[in-house]
């Protein structure tokens, strides 16, 4: 697959799993689901597709700001900006962040992280009163002041491509990428190969993805 199709194949992966969730269950909740399966921002939780093809391994993470660097406006002292080139280095390195087994082979053609701004929609401005709910006096005032003063969240956009020679070999994930970043909590994992499309929840708790029977 050539690496400028690769966003929009792991996306239409991703998009036929979320319809496919939607279908099996009651409107309401379906929805919900799907809305945070497509991008919804919540703080301790990312998002990472995985779409196996023949020799290539495509690899999309989507994380916000706050989980990886404690904040999720723009940086604008040297310790944030420190910070984020800090974050930027360690995810540039894929196999340092997701552990494959040496007998798949694998190795890095191409590494990007981005940084886009995702501006508020009605279910942010829900969030964000719902923390607001949660705080009061001065922190609630300071967390006000900091949106004003930084519209939109920061999320980090990091886009991995990977050549395997024995890609049967990739039985399982450690995500050494808990230990990288305090501020993550848990990763919903979405995995398409040629036999099937699988969900899977990995966290700090449980930081091993079992892939037996879907290569």
């Amino acid at each position: 697959m050539r690496t400028s199709h690769i966003h929009a194949y792991v996306h239409a992966c991703v998009l036929a799993l979320a319809l496919a969730a939607m279908a099996l269950l009651p409107a309401s909740v379906g929805a919900e689901e799907a809305h945070r399966e497509l991008g919804a921002h919540e703080h301790g939780h990312g998002t990472l597709n995985i779409a196996i093809e023949d020799k290539r391994v495509s690899m999309e993470l989507e994380v916000p700001g706050m989980d990886l660097v404690g904040f999720e406006h723009a940086p604008s002292t040297d310790e944030q900006k420190a910070a984020v080139e800090k974050a930027k280095a360690e995810l540039a390195k894929p196999l340092a962040v997701f552990g494959l087994p040496a007998a798949a082979g694998c190795s890095v053609a191409e590494a990007t992280v981005a940084i886009e701004a995702e501006h508020h929609d009605e279910g942010d401005e829900d969030h964000d009163k719902a923390e607001a709910d949660r705080k009061d006096g001065a922190e609630a005032k300071e967390d006000h002041d900091e949106h004003e003063g930084h519209e939109g969240h920061n999320e980090f956009h990091v886009t991995y491509a990977l050549d395997c020679t024995n890609p049967a070999g990739l039985s399982s994930i450690e995500f050494a990428y808990f230990k990288l970043f305090g501020g993550a909590h848990d990763l919903t994992v979405n995995v398409v190969t040629a036999k099937a499309q699988t969900k899977y929840e990995v966290s700090r708790d449980k930081p091993t993805l079992d892939l037996g029977g879907i290569m």
